[in-house]
């Protein structure tokens, strides 16, 4: 089913009506995940102490009827907010018990998003899952895959997608505004450090091997899903499990998914043939504090083969046409596309594009605004899709693919090395051994 098709269900509960452009209410359709225009979604969220309070913010316009968080304590405010919507700790219980969720929004730590938006989409559930999509590649295949297969409306929350700066970058790169691309540089100068390095290396040599108790909110067992068993510590959670191989992507699937996505979408990316990485502090725990990652693309059709450097931790070499005393990108990184007439610089999330230097900016005739543009927020972009059966933005299918590139980065870094990627196959193709950060394994009681 390609993603322009509607459901079987859909078209059956359409059809019996006699007249598709009738709005049908819900209960003629047949329950959750036939939402008209007319009416509001019924919005669970999983994972709310953290983003996903700001996500649910966003979907006030609708009805929150379920709030699900293995820490009670965590999501207090959350809870305190919607005191309407009932309350839950394991996202499985959640939808057998409660029938009346139409979509999920999903802002768990990254081990678990999968897991989750599987078990949703399988359920005839919408789905907005925060960026990255999965923990690691196959996960990320997988997803799209049910995605397209159940007819379900999904979007991963990479905010800048549904802005206007990422679509100024496409009409202009389109336009022929800096010709040719064939080089890019994307940064993120931030890093995990201190967290999970130095801090907790000199207090706990790496991994904790003290055990705290686990506090009585929390069910860490759940909390932990499918990653490899190991004690509750304060040094995994809140917050900080982002720096750790088994429960975090890094700054390559935090950052990496929201800076790229304008390099993704404009250069109209697919697999990567190799990708390369050096890395600062490489260790079988947590993330490195800095890594440059190189990823080399094919020729696409009439586009040109790519060469993409992601930089974390540290910043690319400033070109040589900004002017003095001109930032380079925005604060905490940015995207530098090299052509063969000029540059084009951006921020993080594709905001505030340009090109350098200004004097080239303020002689260029921009094209017209051919993209549709998003009103309002990027989560009210997904209750739009879902209420008219049409894809998100950043749907399954585009996302799917932006994150296993992401990952990509990340098996690279594990390896130290060159890796050759067969993305058909999604296979590494020179190195056998780095195929077990493709598709890691669960822990026992957990499947995809």
């Amino acid at each position: 089913m390609s993603r322009q098709n509607i459901s079987r269900r859909r078209f059956l509960a359409v059809t019996a009506t006699g007249a598709a452009i009738t709005i049908v209410p819900r209960h003629v359709l047949g329950g959750p995940g036939h939402t008209p225009p007319s009416e509001k979604l019924n919005i669970a969220g999983i994972g709310i102490g953290g983003m996903g309070n700001s996500n649910l913010r966003q979907l006030e316009s609708e009805n929150i009827v379920a709030l699900c968080d293995v820490d009670h304590s965590y999501a207090a405010k959350t809870f305190k907010r919607y005191p309407k919507a009932k309350v839950h700790t394991d996202f499985r219980k959640m939808l057998d018990k409660q029938k009346d969720i139409d979509a999920v929004v999903i802002a768990t730590p990254d081990h678990t998003h999968a897991v989750i938006s599987m078990e949703a989409m399988r359920r005839g559930k919408h789905v907005y899952c925060q960026k990255p999509l999965t923990h690691d590649v196959y996960e990320s295949r997988m997803l799209a895959k049910v995605a397209q297969e159940t007819g379900v409306t999904t979007q991963m929350g990479i905010q800048g997608h549904s802005m206007e700066g990422i679509r100024l970058i496409c009409e202009w790169i389109w336009d022929g505004a800096i010709g040719e691309v064939r080089e890019v540089d994307a940064w993120c100068s931030l890093s995990y450090y201190p967290f999970g390095h130095a801090y907790w290396s000199s207090k706990w040599s790496r991994r904790p091997k003290d055990t705290p108790p686990v506090p009585a909110t929390l069910d860490w067992d759940l909390w932990l899903g499918p990653a490899p068993e190991r004690p509750y510590h304060p040094a995994y959670h809140p917050g900080v499990w982002r720096c750790w191989w088994d429960f975090g992507c890094g700054m390559m699937g935090d950052r990496g998914a929201h800076t790229l996505d304008p390099v993704f979408w404009a250069l109209k990316l697919g697999h990567p043939t190799s990708v390369e990485a050096t890395s600062l502090d490489l260790n079988p725990d947590t993330h490195p504090i800095a890594s440059i990652v190189t990823y080399r693309f094919d020729a696409r059709g009439n586009l040109p083969p790519v060469k993409l450097t992601w930089y974390e931790g540290v910043r690319p070499p400033r070109p040589t046409e900004l002017e003095d005393g001109r930032r380079m990108g925005h604060t905490e990184g940015g995207a530098l596309f090299k052509g063969s007439k000029g540059k084009l610089m951006a921020g993080v999330y594709g905001e505030g594009p340009r090109l350098i230097p200004e004097s080239r900016m303020k002689e260029y005739e921009q094209p017209p605004k051919t993209i549709p543009r998003v009103k309002g927020s990027h989560e009210q972009d997904w209750v739009r899709a879902c209420k008219n059966n049409q894809p998100a933005g950043a749907d399954f299918e585009y996302s799917g693919l932006l994150t296993e590139v992401c990952l990509l980065g990340n098996v690279a870094k594990r390896m130290d090395a060159r890796i050759e990627w067969d993305g058909e196959s999604m296979k590494v193709t020179n190195l056998p051994e780095a195929n077990k950060y493709i598709r890691t394994q669960y822990r026992q009681g957990w499947t995809l």
